[in-house]
Order: C-alpha cells, then structure tokens, then sequence
C-alpha cells in the first residue's frame, strides 16, 4: 500500500498566487478558491494515475505544512524569529542556498504575542470538502490530510505570551484540535507533521543534553496526544522528519534514541524517511525494537531531496528490509523461525517511475483492508 508525506509540487499559476498572498499582495479569494478547488482534483487523479493508493490534497491551500496556521489561529502578530540549523552553522554557503529556497525565504512565522485560539474555522472544512469532491471522482483506497503538530507550531512560532513552553504547547494543542477533528470525524486518515520530535533536536533543542530532548519530546507528544484526544487512533498517523532540505544533517537525532516515545504516542502509525543518506541504515533499528500491537510503520522509501529519479527496485528493497527485519521480530517474540531474507520482494507497480519526488512510502507486501475506502 503506498502514499506519500503530504506535500507535492504545485502548478506554476498557484505557486505564484500563493507567493503573492504571503507577500502581502492583494489576491482575489474566490479566484484562488476556485483554482485550489481545481488544481486538488488534478493531483489526486494524478496520484491514482501513479500508483499512489492513498491520497491526498497536495496541502495546495497551504503555503507551507507548518506556518499556514498563522491563518487559522489568532495570536499571532509578532515579529518572524529566524531559525537556525545546527548543522548548517560550519557550512555558510550551503545556509544560503537552504534558506534562498523561495519557499522558504518568503515563510512568514509572526511570534506568538497573545492566546491562541481559532479564527477560521471554515478552512479545514474547506480542504476536507475539496478533497473529498477529488476523491469521488476516482476512489482511491483511503485519503489524508495533513495538518501541523503543536510541537512544530512551537518550533515555528516564538512564544512571547505564555509563562513556559508546557503552557504554550498546551494552549496550540487545544486549538488544532478543531482542525485534527474536522479531518477525523470527516472519514479521513489524519496524518500529523511532527519534525519537532526529530528535526527540533538539532533547531529547536540544540543546546539541551539528549535526555533533555528526549523530556521535551515526551512533552511534545502528551500535547498531542492531548489534541488527538477524539480522533481514533487508526484514523491518525504521524510523521517524524528531520528537515527536507538539502543539507549534511549530520546532527540529526538517530531514530533510536525517539522511537520509544514516537510509539508511546496515540497515533496507530508513524511514518518516517528511510531512504535519504542519512537515515536509510535504520531499518535494522527494528530488529531490536519491537513495533507495538496496533501500531504500523510507514517507512519513506523514495528520498524526496534528489532529483534521481529512483528506481521502483531500490524502492522495493528498502520496503522489503523494513518487512523482513519486522517478521522475524515478530517470529522472534512467538519462538518462530525468522523470516526467509530470500523472498522475493515486493512487486511494485513500474507507474510509480513517475512519481519523482513525491516521497512515496511503502507499508509491506500486501495491503491492508482499507479502513475508509467508501467515504461518507
């Protein structure tokens, strides 16, 4: 079963739109409403086109998967704090060209200056809406949204109202799960961009001891958790990311030292890069980590920083090691033999070769029952 992180490439007339909004540009709403409306049908029939089994928006109303929600929530009326990355501190001219990227040199992320709350209430209908009008059109097997962690939020957004971050985090945390709700009660699998609990340890964190990190991100997923509170747990996925930028990332946190807390969450599945330079070993982290009844792992198997166009082979190799590694786990715990490293793998259709950079993920050899095939 295959899909993707969220983000896709937008087409050219709705990029430049967005770019102008973000800019302070006056747009005409309803054009913009219409051409998002449009240009999400288009993707997700593009998706299934591909091979893709479970959909999504493309985050095409969104101008970037964290800092839209200066749009959605009130309390946000500071100044933008620049962030730092730690790893691209010894290299300059590689800072450059990661923050010359003009999505990202035109990110807008004001400081949190008073109480969050709702403000537009109407917008997470109207991506739910949007989606499910592209969906009827070519059934996919499952659909999702995506949607901001509170931890991302506060990596994005300084405080400069609440008395402690615990206090801030809470307070976001109350607030998306309007958002979180909507897509959930909707028939949609909810997925949740928490890059605070792995890229946060070299941004956001750099200066705690990895026990203090790993307190935080324990804290991080109590307020989700906390957010999650009435979306079912196999209706929310989350996504751990260490920064889709192209750097050394050589300060990234290893995905041993969060997985603990990553499963301790209430989401019933946790998708994760697997394929990039840096990352791309820790399949074999699973064979001393069991992965928790109910729990999926939904490893990225195409690396979405390279303009390779990667090979369905290559893909299909790193999808069997995560599969392979977790049967003999699992036959392991049950005093059964390990699973056969010489099976074949997995069959993966030639039409994803033109997925590029979409970041499909692979959930093993056969694919589940789909949980939400006939939307309501």
């Amino acid at each position: 079963m295959t899909t993707h992180t969220g983000s896709l490439p937008r087409p050219d007339d709705l990029t430049r739109t967005m770019f102008a909004k973000e800019e302070g540009v006056p747009v005409d709403s309803g054009a913009l409403a219409a051409r998002i409306r449009s240009a999400v049908a288009e993707v997700v029939r593009k998706q299934v086109e591909v091979g893709v089994d479970v959909v999504n928006d493309g985050e095409y109303s969104k101008p970037s998967y964290a800092t839209y929600v200066k749009d959605r929530l009130r309390g946000f009326g500071g100044a933008s704090q620049p962030l730092q990355y730690r790893d691209l501190v010894d290299f300059p001219g590689m800072a450059r060209r990661v923050f010359g990227d003009p999505g990202r040199a035109r990110r807008r992320a004001p400081a949190c200056t008073e109480a969050v709350a709702v403000q537009d209430a109407e917008a997470a209908r109207t991506d739910v809406a949007n989606l499910r009008t592209a969906v009827a059109q070519v059934t996919p097997q499952e659909a999702f949204l995506t949607a901001a962690s509170p931890g991302v939020i506060s990596l994005f957004f300084h405080n400069e109202h609440y008395p402690s971050h615990e206090a801030y985090l809470f307070a976001i945390a109350e607030a998306m799960k309007h958002e979180y709700e909507t897509v959930a009660h909707a028939g949609l699998v909810l997925q949740v961009d928490c890059p605070d609990l792995a890229m946060g340890r070299h941004i956001q964190f750099a200066d705690l001891s990895l026990e203090e990190f790993r307190k935080m991100a324990r804290l991080h997923v109590e307020a989700l958790d906390h957010a999650l509170a009435g979306v079912p747990p196999d209706q929310a996925r989350m996504h751990l990311c260490w920064g889709n930028y192209e750097g050394p990332h050589h300060y990234d946190v290893p995905l041993a030292d969060i997985l603990d807390i990553v499963f301790a969450g209430r989401a019933g599945a946790v998708s994760f890069e697997a394929a990039n330079p840096r990352h791309a070993h820790e399949w074999r982290v699973f064979e001393n980590v069991r992965v928790p009844d109910g729990k999926l792992i939904v490893p990225g198997v195409i690396d979405s920083t390279t303009n390779f166009v990667e090979h369905a082979l290559v893909a299909a190799r790193r999808s069997a090691r995560h599969q392979h590694v977790r049967e003999g786990r699992e036959a392991a715990d049950h005093g059964e033999h390990e699973a056969d490293p010489a099976q074949p793998v997995p069959r993966l259709d030639p039409a994803l070769l033109g997925v590029g950079q979409m970041d499909v993920q692979a959930r093993g050899r056969q694919p589940p029952p789909a949980r939400h095939r006939h939307l309501p």
